[in-house]
């Protein structure tokens, strides 16, 4: 469950009236809907910054189904996206596996064709953050980087052949379209699935010849198929917020855990130092201030 999902159920129970058993019931939805989007395009959901909600029918079936695709958009989605179905109705759910084309491929082509719109828009705004100076880092930076130049090539090339032409962003989507296909979302990386001989996980399973990555068992840290940017930061600083707090509760005598957790430490470290450097604010060194 999404954190909004689990915000907005909360502020329902709390508005909730204690006399009717359910808290959400289907029959009185489209009303309820409808001064739900009337106060949300009011001057006070306005004023709290609010998207406004445009005109259209909208009922439970449709709210189920964006539900599920939201689910599904977010790294290893697909499984949650899945099992938020099987919550709905098992016995829809089975129907969907046993009826080739039916609504589970359906759903499944949907998520595919969001996925790829999503990954084509990380590169492109990657691809501007190296132009304007935030680099990658990781052992996957440097191939990232040279495929980044030879779009910068490429453009070059075009306009000095053709100088008065411009340079639409649907053009450069294209050439940055192939790179957009071979990225797979972690947690705290990305993963360019560009050449799988040379991914981490592929080897330490023992499955090399496998088409997609195994994020489960992914060390972006040691593969050279990851990369860490900005967007990653917060979960490294994390990381090593909470490695600093564990250590300091092991007791004398538990050294093994706390050499595992120093090298853990140490890694994330480094990690971090590497976004930091990269994205052209170094972290200040140990013990000093800023």
């Amino acid at each position: 469950m999404t954190e909004e999902v689990y915000e907005a159920i909360e502020l329902a129970e709390r508005l909730h009236d204690s006399s009717s058993p359910h808290l959400f019931t289907v029959s009185g939805f489209p009303s309820a809907y409808k001064h739900f989007r009337s106060w949300v395009n009011s001057p006070s959901g306005q004023r709290l910054g609010l998207a406004p909600i445009s005109d259209g029918p909208v009922n439970l079936r449709m709210l189920r189904r964006s539900l599920a695709v939201e689910l599904a958009y977010r790294p290893g989605g697909p499984l949650a996206a899945k099992i938020h179905l099987k919550h709905v109705s098992v016995v829809t759910t089975e129907g969907y596996a046993n009826r080739p084309g039916g609504s589970q491929s359906r759903f499944l082509a949907e998520v595919g064709k969001e996925e790829e719109k999503r990954n084509l828009a990380i590169v492109a705004e990657e691809w501007e953050n190296v132009r304007a100076g935030i680099k990658p880092s990781g052992y996957g930076a440097r191939d990232l980087l040279e495929f980044f130049q030879s779009v910068d090539g490429k453009l070059d090339d075009a306009l000095q052949t053709a100088p008065n032409v411009i340079i639409n962003d649907q053009q450069v989507r294209s050439m940055l379209a192939k790179r957009a296909k071979t990225l797979h979302l972690g947690t705290a990386n990305y993963c360019w699935f560009a050449d799988p001989a040379k991914a981490l996980c592929l080897k330490l399973a023992g499955t090399p010849t496998a088409d997609r990555p195994l994020m489960g068992m992914c060390d972006s840290a040691r593969c050279p198929e990851a990369t860490h940017h900005s967007r990653h930061r917060p979960v490294w600083e994390k990381t090593v917020e909470q490695n600093k707090v564990f250590i300091g509760m092991l007791g004398r005598g538990q050294k093994a855990e706390r050499a595992r957790l120093e090298a853990e430490l140490i890694r994330a470290e480094k990690v971090l130092a590497d976004i930091d450097a990269a994205s052209g604010n170094p972290t200040p060194a140990a013990g000093t201030e800023d």
